[in-house]
């Protein structure tokens, strides 16, 4: 017997009624907040506030050095950050949602996420062109425009998009906020970790979160592409189906009258010097249908082909009302003369003895 758990794993009969998030008031005051926050760390980077001296003391408190025991199991937990790994984790995850509920659309919102992050995130990132704690110049410096890359921090902005679309996407309240607690604390872990590592400033960590949120809370806006995308992606799928059945079908058989093909008519089948026998084909007139005297010509073609082959071979055919014989069985089998094989009787001639 099956449970709750594994009957869900089945693939739904018609596609289930999703409720798409709409861009509310609340959404949009989070956003105005977040956006705000963004452009402070930006700003207090570039002006070399107190917030650059803070990255500088957590970075020469080097905390890989404090608490080395855990160095091992924080070189795999940033995983957790990375593009690649990660994309491929929930896209798998997505796309059985996909066909289970017959729609892309958890696909097309995972694709947005990802180009909205690449777009914001690395722009931001080539323009400031800072340099990460490991490859620092001068101490107390913002390190901007010096040719890096790390603000900012692409695996803290990357986590809490990937792991945050799946609270974007959850389909009941209870799990979009058992999913937003689960992506909240895989953010906030990867964030501190590459703290942790020495691979990030603290600002870049911050800034990176503010990234993340911004994207979330604007996909929204990117809703009626993806549902414009959608219908032409399931458009096409059903086009191309609905063709593949088509060359699947056997082709339909047109009547002669349509220009089909025209069937051979065979006569009357005639023996063969070898008892086996002969079937002569004769084209079908040129009109559609069978003409009243198509089965007498028939009948005198049958017959002249027989009288040709018996007067060219007199002795290849003999036929009697029990069977067919052949020369081969004429020799081995003579055939008794008619009448009777007594000789006839002497008749006295009148006038002797």
């Amino acid at each position: 017997m099956r449970t709750d758990i594994f009957a869900r794993l089945d693939r739904e009969p018609e596609p289930p009624k999703i409720e798409i998030p709409r861009m509310s008031r609340t959404r949009l005051a989070l956003f105005g907040g977040t956006s705000a926050f963004y452009l402070a760390i930006v700003v207090a980077v570039l002006v070399s506030s107190w917030l650059v001296t803070l990255d500088w003391k957590v970075m020469l408190f080097r905390p890989y050095q404090q608490w080395p025991e855990l160095h091992a199991f924080l070189d795999y937990f940033v995983v957790l950050g990375q593009r690649g790994p990660t994309a491929v984790m929930v896209a798998a995850w997505l796309g059985w949602r996909s066909w289970r509920q017959h729609t892309v659309r958890p696909l097309l919102a995972l694709g947005a996420a990802l180009l909205l992050l690449n777009a914001t995130v690395g722009s931001v990132k080539l323009g400031l062109g800072r340099l990460g704690p490991h490859y620092a110049t001068q101490i107390g410096s913002a390190e901007l425009f010096a040719g890096g890359d790390i603000f900012p921090s692409g695996h803290t902005a990357n986590a809490v998009v990937t792991w945050g679309i799946l609270a974007y996407l959850a389909t009941t309240p209870l799990a979009r906020r058992y999913l937003s607690a689960l992506s909240a604390v895989v953010a906030l872990g990867v964030g501190l970790t590459t703290v942790y590592l020495g691979t990030h400033w603290l600002s870049d960590v911050l800034l990176g979160w503010a990234a993340g949120l911004l994207i979330l809370l604007a996909l929204p806006w990117c809703e009626p592409v993806i549902g414009r995308a959608e219908d032409v992606i399931l458009s096409l799928r059903d086009r191309v189906r609905d063709q593949l059945r088509t060359r699947r079908l056997p082709a339909p058989s047109l009547p002669v009258a349509s220009g089909g093909p025209r069937p051979a008519i065979y006569p009357q089948r005639v023996a063969s010097e070898e008892g086996e026998p002969v079937r002569r084909p004769v084209a079908a007139g040129s009109g559609g249908g069978r003409s009243p005297g198509s089965g007498a010509a028939a009948a005198t073609t049958a017959a002249t082909a027989t009288a040709q082959l018996t007067q060219s071979r007199p002795h290849a055919v003999a036929r009697s009302g029990h069977g067919v014989h052949t020369p081969h069985a004429a020799h081995t089998n003579p055939v008794a003369p008619a009448g009777s094989r007594r000789p006839p009787r002497s008749r006295p001639v009148p006038g002797s003895g």
